[in-house]
């Protein structure tokens, strides 16, 4: 899957979680939205989301985290 799609997939994702919390707190369950955020879905889309961003962004590092050296 592309850079682009995987960004788009995530923040489709997050904007969904968001929309819940939201949710949760209009109908008054503040406790249920902190779990929500800390420990649940919420927090799963943005370690996503992140987690993406942070590979793109690794450049030329290898599974080690060294440089891709090439021939020696």
């Amino acid at each position: 899957m592309q850079y682009s799609q995987q960004i788009q997939v995530a923040i489709t994702r997050l904007d969904e979680s968001l929309f819940k919390l939201r949710d949760l707190i209009k109908r008054g369950q503040q406790q249920n939205a902190i779990q929500f955020m800390e420990h649940g879905e919420l927090k799963d889309r943005f370690d996503e989301l992140q987690n993406i961003i942070t590979i793109s962004s690794t450049g030329n590092i290898g599974a080690r985290g060294t440089s891709q050296t090439g021939t020696l």
